[in-house]
């Protein structure tokens, strides 16, 4: 089962409505491989043509992160992120570019062991 069809049937068995704001996030969330931005999420869905809000995303990323579909990402620099939180528990680390700000996935099994 993927994230996106486990967290749309968490969300369901707790009682939510399927669609609007969540389901959209939800998408967004399941393409990405980091943490994204609420604003990054709200832009990439608004490309599609859709009229959802940036006080949308926000609510159904709250929403998702306190059922623990999602996960908020602090990396110091005073913006809000989320990503996925994997079912079994998988998780990964964060480089970031001190000149661009990007943000990019990093594993390394030693940091685990250690």
């Amino acid at each position: 089962m993927t994230w996106a069809e486990h967290s749309n049937e968490l969300l369901r068995e707790s009682g939510y409505r399927p669609g609007g704001a969540r389901a959209a996030v939800i998408e967004a969330l399941a393409r990405e491989s980091c943490c994204v931005s609420a604003q990054e999420i709200h832009d990439g869905v608004r490309a599609t043509g859709s009229k959802l809000g940036i006080a949308s995303v926000y609510r159904a990323l709250e929403g998702l992160d306190e059922l623990g579909l999602a996960q908020r990402v602090d990396l110091g620099d005073g913006v809000a992120r989320f990503e996925r939180a994997e079912a079994g528990g998988e998780h990964h680390h964060h480089l970031i570019c001190d000149d661009c700000g990007k943000v990019e996935p990093f594993e390394d099994h030693a940091l685990e062991a250690a």
